[in-house]
């Protein structure tokens, strides 16, 4: 095991978790610029088309987070990572496969962006359920901060070298480029050699009758929402994601129709709105010892709260800055947010809650999205553009209230490790103890 003052950049597995990230998400940056682009200009479908394509890919993360949750608690983490890649790897290149032989349809975007997204919840459940596994309890800010530095390089740069890509070779042939990106992350996570927690087999004569899924997701729950820092942490997220895709969903629409901003002058905003991103991901473990985890959880969480003001507030003349600002600040605090609330939540949970812990706040948090992304399209229709961005950003005020009024704001230190617990039997039919 690597000590606690061991550097991750000298932790081989880790180093192969790094890279398999690496090479995933600067792939699925290609994809995720590449398949509006097949639908918008090859196939010409038409808005209503279009829009149902984003919806179809984000169904599986309402539908089957919390599934996924059980699954990953009761299998090994790393080869549902392998499988989720290889999968994913087979249905990008499906893509240019049926382009080549002129037989790509709507209809096969919509079924790939679904079972993508698919796999991509059992993926993404498994794989932070899988770093405590990889890295000591105590190294868990460097992991989640490193990973951090390749999703935010990946926002800055991904766009940029996507569209360079998809010039030169054309949008369903540059999806091969991230196929193969999902086979290079498969290699690495297979070439990890830490091995796993066994995964606790179900005796019968001592826990009783095996749960249902019902029962193991209703302990998920009842986990996250009993829990006296979790449920802080997922009320904080939840209501930022909430308001914040009421401002986010009307405002490109917002920029260009009542703002006059050009297509060039908004992606130069939010370019360098990105490196946010970048420096919290690089900085947040400095300062997280400096300051203390929950300070740190809450002044992050303020500064996300805060965020949307400067662009509710601009003058014309101001705008393009302020949407940079806005950027600069909520991708900072966003991503320090993101790694402590992240690390935390991983500390303090047994390794057999894991997956189950991981999913259910992904479903509370996640499921707010579509919820603020059409409250927000309905707002812009009945109270207009910049009515409704002053609703998201003064909604967001509040989002850092649950997570400062709690205990969570006193924890100084990482948590020490959760150790298993064994499971008390349950009666045929009744719900598991949390």
């Amino acid at each position: 095991m690597s000590g606690p003052s061991r550097s991750l950049l000298r932790h081989p597995d880790f180093l192969k978790l790094w890279t398999a990230e690496t090479a995933s998400v600067f792939g699925t940056a290609i994809t995720q610029l590449a398949l509006p682009l097949i639908a918008a200009t090859i196939l010409k479908v038409t808005p209503f088309e279009f829009g149902l394509l984003t919806t179809v890919e984000f169904l599986p993360f309402i539908l089957l987070s919390l599934p996924a949750g059980v699954w990953v608690d009761r299998l090994r983490r790393r080869p549902i990572l392998i499988i989720g890649d290889i999968g994913r790897a087979i249905m990008i290149a499906s893509i240019p496969i049926a382009f080549y032989f002129d037989v790509l349809t709507i209809w096969q975007l919509y079924a790939v962006g679904f079972l993508n997204g698919c796999l991509t919840v059992f993926f993404d459940v498994a794989w932070q359920s899988y770093l405590p596994s990889v890295v000591d309890r105590d190294q868990l800010v460097e992991g989640n901060s490193k990973l951090q530095v390749t999703q935010s390089a990946a926002q800055i740069l991904g766009p940029g070298i996507a569209g360079i890509l998809i010039a030169a070779l054309r949008a369903p042939f540059a999806m091969i480029l991230d196929s193969v990106s999902y086979i290079v992350s498969a290699i690495f996570v297979f070439l990890i050699r830490r091995p796993e927690p066994p995964v606790e087999p179900h005796d019968e004569a001592v826990h009783g009758p095996k749960r249902s899924m019902r029962q193991d997701v209703s302990e998920g729950l009842r986990y996250v929402l009993g829990h006296k820092w979790l449920r802080y942490i997922a009320a904080s997220t939840g209501t930022s994601n909430f308001f914040g895709n009421i401002f986010g969903a009307i405002l490109i629409l917002y920029l260009t129709q009542e703002r006059g901003l050009s297509a060039e002058t908004i992606g130069f905003s939010f370019s360098i709105g990105a490196i946010g991103f970048l420096v919290g991901a690089l900085v947040t473990g400095r300062l997280t010892a400096r300051l203390g985890v929950g300070r740190m959880l809450v002044l992050s969480a303020l500064g996300f709260s805060v965020s949307a003001i400067p662009v509710a507030l601009a003058p014309d003349a101001l705008v393009a800055p302020a949407v940079s600002l806005s950027m600069i600040l909520g991708g900072f605090c966003g991503v320090a947010w993101n790694i402590n609330q992240v690390s935390l939540r991983q500390a303090i949970t047994q390794p057999r809650m894991q997956g189950r812990m991981n999913a259910t706040m992904r479903f509370i948090v996640w499921g707010t999205i579509p919820l603020g992304s059409i409250m927000g399209g309905v707002l812009g229709n009945i109270i207009g553009l910049h009515a409704t961005i002053w609703v998201g950003a003064i909604g967001s005020l509040v989002s850092f209230v649950p997570v400062a009024i709690s205990s969570v704001r006193h924890i100084q230190t990482m948590p020490e490790p959760v150790e298993d617990e064994p499971m008390a039997p349950s009666a045929p039919g009744s719900p598991a103890p949390a």
